[in-house]
């Protein structure tokens, strides 16, 4: 499994999604608001997805909204800190 499509799996997962599937999660779909309609404490959530799977840790609050803008500024974000 790819690491964009774990990724959106962990998304619809852990967030609790309904109604919608990986496939229907675009990689350059904004996370929040318009797009796929995430909220401040799917945020939170984000952050603990992200060191419960990965072991990466945000640090900053800027951080965190470059990071989680789409699918794609999510992975390219994990692959840098995982080879850290």
């Amino acid at each position: 499994m790819t690491l964009k499509k774990r990724l959106k799996q962990l998304l619809i997962e852990e967030l609790n999604l309904e109604d919608i599937t990986p496939n229907e999660i675009k990689d350059d779909m904004p996370l929040f608001g318009e797009g796929l309609g995430l909220d401040s404490l799917d945020a939170v959530e984000l952050v603990v997805i992200l060191e419960k799977h990965f072991g990466i840790q945000v640090k900053s609050l800027e951080e965190g909204r470059i990071a989680f803008q789409s699918i794609n500024a999510l992975t390219a974000y994990v692959e840098k800190r995982r080879t850290k």
